[in-house]
């Protein structure tokens, strides 16, 4: 692979890491069409259960596009990217298994819209949160706009945008922007320990969840119901619900398959 990406299998897990520590792990074309490729790729995979997203070093998690490659761009190179990273960042977002942003430091512009486009995001003490944009003569267009305001609000969410201001982590966390804040540990071995704890779950459980909550949040109440019954009922007839049951009746851990 490029140089752009470091990507590491741990049982269940596979370790996603931007590994352009000297530029910010700013995001290049070449690095995010490998991440493009590479979730699509993961679609595929049947053994996943989580994918954790962090990026080289302890300074950032992303910095954002790249700049000085932005300089160079043409009005159309400049479009394409644009189309690559919001089909990139919606393809993470539905990707079937949870994805966990571990922000180690700085997650500005593209890369907090990377950050949001996660199910989870564990951030260290040190990390920066900001969707800067305005600053630069522009808006967050990788989802930033729509994925901040579902998540922190319409009234907050204006403000973070329009001011273009940075939040520590401590802000970011009390927001809801972030899940879990993290100091003795680093966020990627905390992202680790969660995803560990999700990979205990019955895997196609866990996708219809996720299924659920990304499809179903944001429509009425019945229609969340009925896209969570017919979830629920994709369940029903798998071999780990049987586990789930016998494991409960024996008193033992379940050994789920995915099957």
């Amino acid at each position: 692979m490029d140089e752009g990406l470091s990507v590491e299998f741990q049982g269940y897990s596979c370790l996603i890491t931007i590994n352009r520590p000297e530029q910010m792990n700013a995001l290049n074309f070449p690095t995010l069409k490998e991440l493009q490729k590479l979730i699509n790729d993961l679609r595929f995979n049947t053994s996943l259960r989580t994918v954790i997203i962090t990026g080289a070093g302890t300074k950032a998690f992303s910095a954002g596009a790249d700049l000085k490659e932005r300089a160079g761009l043409t009005h159309i190179q400049v479009k394409e990217f644009l189309g690559t990273i919001r089909s990139t960042l919606t393809a993470i977002e539905n990707l079937q298994v949870p994805v966990i942003a571990a922000i180690n430091g700085l997650a500005l512009g593209g890369g907090a819209e990377l950050a949001l486009a996660c199910d989870i995001r564990i951030a260290s003490e040190t990390a920066t949160i900001g969707l800067t944009e305005v600053s630069l003569g522009i808006i967050p267009g990788a989802g930033g706009t729509q994925r901040l305001t579902r998540l922190v609000g319409k009234g907050v969410a204006k403000e973070i945008i329009f001011t273009g201001r940075k939040l520590n982590a401590h802000e970011a966390f009390e927001l809801g922007l972030v899940n879990k804040l993290v100091s003795s540990v680093s966020a990627t071995v905390a992202a680790q320990e969660m995803a560990a704890l999700i990979n205990n779950n019955a895997p196609i459980a866990v996708q219809q969840a996720k299924f659920a909550i990304n499809h179903g949040s944001e429509v009425d109440l019945e229609t969340g119901l009925n896209i969570e019954a017919k979830a629920y009922e994709i369940c029903l007839p798998t071999k780990d619900r049987l586990e789930g049951l016998a494991a409960f009746k024996e008193k033992r851990k379940p050994q789920y398959r995915g099957e």
